[in-house]
């Protein structure tokens, strides 16, 4: 029997400036991507309209509708699409804007081609992977959560978590590789009353990094994307993380200039006081 062929990825290039796109496509080509280019949203509303894609890597900052308008317009027909932004460093307000339109993640330049390959094969397998009852278990790594029995357990061991530590883990286990802004965060755990206390959020996460993280201030499960949210890593991500990466002298690194932790400290809001 002959071994099956990998699947081919097709990819949509949306960015104006030319230089970024050949820049791109020889890495995706050569990793066996099938690339596609526009050099606005709406060419790029039309490409994905008339033909069929497995993921979109998506500009903020263009001309015309723009990328931020672009994405809400893709998500009115295609919800299930995944699609990463590419955002400058200092760009946090998108990034969350982008977010919480439904974009699957985003890549800040400058990045290194690695970062931005493990991110779009990520984002295509958590859409292509099966969907997961709502109550069934989930293991990453050596962390175990049961739902249904509101448990958690490291290397068979119990976890004793308060009731809001649980539901954080839960939400951010759930949703694996996937950041979770805070204000989702908040909103999903507390309700939307409470999507702007982050500086609570960040106390609970402290004490729930000491709960599951052998080491809190190098986290490997529960890490921090500084200024947007967190994100707990789902399995590939945490086994290519204990893996010795070997230098690679192909990933070279896009950035602006090539082309034309949680550290503060804060207290319970007395209105969030005793949620806990």
């Amino acid at each position: 029997m002959m071994p099956a062929r990998p699947q081919v990825l097709r990819i949509l290039l949306v960015d104006d400036e030319s230089a970024i796109r050949r820049a791109l496509r020889p890495p995706l080509q050569e990793l066996g991507f099938q690339v596609s280019e526009a050099s606005r949203g709406e060419e790029a509303l039309q490409l994905i309209r008339a033909g069929s894609f497995d993921v979109i890597l998506l500009d903020i900052n263009m001309p015309g509708i723009g990328g931020i308008e672009t994405l809400r317009r893709i998500r009115a027909f295609a919800p299930r699409l995944p699609i990463l932004m590419v955002t400058v460093r200092d760009g946090e307000e998108e990034k969350v804007q982008a977010l919480e339109l439904g974009a699957d993640d985003y890549v800040t330049t400058p990045f290194s081609t690695r970062e931005l390959i493990a991110r779009v094969r990520a984002a295509v397998r958590r859409t292509q992977a099966p969907v997961r009852a709502e109550d069934a278990p989930i293991q990453i790594g050596e962390i175990r959560i049961s739902p249904t029995r509101r448990s958690v357990t490291k290397r068979g061991q119990q976890i004793r978590l308060t009731r809001k530590e649980f539901d954080i883990l839960q939400y951010l286990m759930a949703h694996a590789g996937r950041v979770a802004t805070y204000a989702k965060l908040l909103t999903s755990v507390w309700g939307a009353d409470c999507r702007e206390e982050v500086e609570y959020l960040r106390t609970f996460v402290r004490q729930l990094r000491k709960k599951i993280e052998d080491d809190p201030s190098n986290p490997k499960y529960l890490l921090t994307d500084m200024y947007v949210g967190y994100r707990f890593v789902d399995s590939q991500m945490y086994a290519e993380m204990n893996q010795q990466v070997v230098p690679d002298e192909s990933d070279s690194e896009i950035s602006d200039e090539e082309l034309p932790e949680d550290q503060l400290e804060g207290s319970p809001n007395s209105s969030l006081h005793g949620l806990s």
